[in-house]
């Protein structure tokens, strides 16, 4: 009899509902709680975005990390993380001594077993962090971002696990982070590794939001894998992952041999989950993530983004719907527009060379495609618009694509004289340490226990220096603040887009990050927006938008003046806000 494993995804519950996640004080009820249910060999306590979300709302992610995975390792359940690989915990790359800090600093946190992944399933990117684990002495579970096309068959991944296996893997995940993976193909992946290496743990991670992922469980579980990622309510299904109680209940009935379930506990865990929605994190929970949905199968876009994608979606229907009424044509539903924008999704990905839809390429592609649909729509070229970090992956910066550019991607290279880069990514980002420790010890700021701060000062820079001074948890208590706000709001009355009324010969340019504007800079370096009129070339740089994961430029997609500034310097925008309006020539 077949025994299999779980693992609660505690992290990956919330950053797949919602924005924020759980409080140091939060953490430390729910752990008992996790481990009286006695169903869980393991717990996913960070990773990710949960440690820069951290100090998002100015909370220390070290003292969070430590007291979340202290109850699990005492009561022997094996705690394990989720890394980017080259990017580490961020959105962008990170040299190699900040990736190699970033293991001991873990295992010395707590952490056993840290799942490291390649937005691109480039092995380059994911065998330094397999050697720096296991240095740390940490569990390297290599993984392999799962997705559906005709480049990524059962041959490629068990090509890929092999290459893994003979680096030094110690385990295999097969994080199928949209949930498109189909049931059988997933199945003969893990019979391949098993057969090949019957010594090797497999682990499944499935989203359940296309609807695969029940039938996915079932077809591992069959074909060998030893651990399932699951979830529990009220943070399952939807866009989460299944229900402990549901996946228990299809294997026992299958005859494999599963852990019992302490209901009582079960429905305390369930309870404090809900407390915490109830006290804040709710507000920043998208409703729309708590249902599944088809639509999902085709565009290939993971769950998780439906919150971001949809609020991405409103900022630019507006702009749409307002040259569409001034050109007296038919405006479109969101639903018209959400049905073109996943069709877009389908139709430059391979395009694109099929990069795996996982963060952050997923959210390259989807900016790349709604920008499209908006010069579209406009009757203007498709690619009018592509930001940086989207060329940086085209261009192979962040690592080789799986597939193949299209032709006519690479003459628009040519065309604005980008250059393609061959060589390995890391080789792009050297080393940095020295210099944070030499501005550390300036400023008296201490390193931390095992030099846990300088890590976190290294990995999240701005975000780091936010907490530190303060302007995180401000900025978080605004908006908190302007969230209930809005969630309590009575009025259902939608107001006009009045910025397009003011300038009816003129186009928008639509942000495409979320961050701080930053006009362009005069002789003293002194940022100053541009005068009414100003003439400005196509592709010229517009404004720069300071990320939380660096500098996004905004060029503008066209020859003429602009005739008006929707954004001040230093406000916040928000991805799909109009910053200016543009008069062509």
């Amino acid at each position: 009899m077949k025994e299999i494993k779980f693992s609660l995804v505690y992290r990956d519950m919330w950053q797949a509902s919602g924005k924020y996640v759980p409080r140091k004080d939060q953490l430390a009820k729910i752990a008992p709680v996790i481990i009286e249910m006695g169903c869980f060999a393991r717990v996913e306590t960070n990773g990710g975005a949960s440690e820069q979300v951290n100090l998002l709302y100015g909370e220390n992610p070290n003292e969070a990390v430590r007291t979340f995975t202290k109850p699990f390792n005492d009561a022997g359940i094996q705690t394990h993380m989720l890394d980017r690989g080259l990017n580490g915990l961020r959105m962008n790359p990170v040299p190699a001594d900040v990736r190699e800090l970033m293991y001991k600093v873990k295992k010395a946190q707590g952490v056993d077993i840290t799942r490291i992944f390649c937005g691109l399933n480039d092995v380059r990117n994911i065998i330094p962090s397999i050697h720096y684990a296991k240095a740390a002495g940490m569990i390297a579970q290599a993984t392999m971002c799962i997705t559906y096309s005709e480049i990524h068959t059962v041959e490629y991944y068990v090509n890929m696990s092999e290459q893994l296996i003979a680096a030094g893997a110690d385990e295999i995940c097969l994080k199928d982070m949209a949930g498109i993976g189909r049931p059988e193909m997933l199945g003969k992946i893990v019979k391949a590794i098993k057969t090949a290496h019957p010594e090797t743990i497999i682990q499944y991670h499935g989203h359940t939001g296309p609807g695969f992922s029940v039938a996915s469980m079932l077809e591992v579980a069959k074909a060998g894998v030893d651990y399932l990622d699951v979830a529990m309510e009220p943070l399952a299904w939807g866009m989460v992952h299944p229900d402990v109680i549901t996946i228990q209940a299809m294997l026992k009935d299958a005859g494999f041999k599963v852990p019992e379930i302490n209901m009582n506990a079960y429905m305390e865990a369930r309870r404090l989950t809900q407390s915490f929605i109830d006290d804040f994190l709710g507000y920043f929970i998208d409703e729309r993530n708590k249902f599944m949905t088809s639509l999902l199968i085709g565009c290939g876009l993971p769950g998780g983004m439906m919150g971001s994608l949809m609020a991405d979606l409103k900022g630019v229907h507006a702009g749409i719907n307002s040259y569409l009424k001034g050109a007296n044509k038919k405006e479109l539903s969101t639903d018209e527009l959400l049905v073109m924008l996943f069709d877009e999704v389908k139709y430059i990905w391979p395009k694109l060379g099929n990069p795996p839809l996982v963060t952050p390429f997923s959210q390259y592609v989807k900016n790349i495609a709604l920008m499209n649909v908006m010069f579209l729509v406009k009757g203007q070229p498709r690619w009018s618009m592509i930001d940086k970090n989207s060329w940086d992956m085209i261009l192979g910066k962040a690592g080789k694509l799986p597939g193949t550019l299209d032709p006519e991607i690479i003459a628009l290279a040519e065309k604005n004289k980008l250059e393609f880069f061959e060589g390995n990514p890391q080789d792009n980002y050297p080393n940095e340490l020295d210099k944070f420790i030499a501005e550390m010890k300036e400023l008296g700021w201490d390193r931390g226990k095992d030099d846990e701060e300088l890590f976190e000062f290294a990995m999240h820079e701005k975000q780091y220096r936010d907490f530190k001074s303060g302007e995180a948890k401000k900025r978080f208590e605004k908006e908190l603040e302007a969230a209930i706000k809005e969630k309590y709001a009575t009025s259902t009355i939608e107001l006009p887009d009045l910025r397009a009324l003011k300038y009816p010969n003129a186009e928008p340019v639509v942000s495409n990050a979320t961050g701080r504007v930053i006009w362009e800079l005069d002789f003293n370096e002194v940022s100053v927006e541009p005068v009414h009129g100003k003439e400005i070339k196509e592709f010229d740089t517009l404004c720069t938008i300071q990320t939380n994961y660096g500098l996004e430029h905004i060029g503008s997609f066209c020859d003429g003046r602009i005739v008006g500034i929707e954004k001040k310097q230093g406000e916040v925008v928000r991805k799909g806000e109009v910053l200016a309006y543009i008069e062509k020539k």
